[in-house]
C-alpha cells in the first residue's frame, strides 16, 4: 500500500443509538477521539456532573481512543464518587477509500474500499442506581469520604514535592 494514500474514512455505525435503555433526558455524551486531552474531557464532565437537575454521562470512543476513554471514566469516578457505571463494548466498521498516489499512470488502479472492524465502548455513569441485572454493571466504590477528589490533588502534590526534592538535590551538589 505504498503507492496508495488513504482519501477518506466513513464510520458506518455514526449516529446510531446508544446501547443503554432508561436514559436521563438530559444525559452528556462525551465523544472521546485520539487528539483529544484528558483534562479537557475530565474538566467539563466534573462541571457538568457537579450541576445541578443533570446526573448522568456518556464516554464513548472507538479504535485507538478506547483507552482514554476508560481514562476519564476512571478519572471521573475518583473525583466524584458515589458513580454506578454501566460499560457496553461493541464493533465499529469503518470504510476507508484509498486512491493511487505519485505520477499520473496510463491505466491506474480505481479506487481501493477497505473494511475494518474497530473496537468501541460507551461507558455510562450516573449518580442515580443502574439496573445491577444488566451487563457491565459496576456499583460504586466504596471510598472513604475524605479520599474522594483528593487522590489526584494527592498525586498532584507529591509529584511536585519529589521534583523539588530532586532540584534541591542538584542544586546542593553544584
Amino acid at each position: 500500500m505504498e503507492n496508495l494514500r488513504r482519501v477518506k474514512v466513513i464510520v458506518e455505525d455514526e449516529g446510531g443509538s446508544l446501547p443503554f435503555k432508561d436514559l436521563h433526558p438530559h444525559v452528556a455524551q462525551m465523544r472521546v477521539k485520539e487528539g483529544s486531552k484528558i483534562r479537557n474531557l475530565v474538566g467539563y464532565a466534573i462541571s457538568y456532573m457537579a450541576s445541578e437537575g443533570t446526573g448522568q454521562i456518556i464516554f464513548g470512543a472507538y479504535g485507538q481512543a478506547v483507552t482514554k476513554a476508560i481514562t476519564c471514566a476512571e478519572i471521573l469516578k475518583r473525583q466524584v464518587g458515589g458513580l454506578h457505571q454501566i460499560t457496553k463494548i461493541q464493533y465499529k466498521t469503518l470504510q476507508e477509500e484509498w486512491e493511487q498516489k505519485g505520477p499520473v499512470i496510463k491505466n491506474p488502479v480505481p479506487c481501493i474500499t477497505v473494511y475494518k472492524n474497530c473496537p468501541s465502548i460507551y461507558i455510562l455513569l450516573s449518580k442515580y442506581p443502574l439496573d445491577p441485572q444488566e451487563d457491565g454493571y459496576q456499583p460504586p466504590e466504596n471510598l472513604p469520604t475524605g479520599e474522594i477528589g483528593k487522590r489526584t490533588l494527592d498525586l498532584h502534590c507529591s509529584s511536585d514535592s519529589k521534583k523539588r526534592k530532586t532540584n534541591m538535590t542538584s542544586e546542593d551538589e553544584d
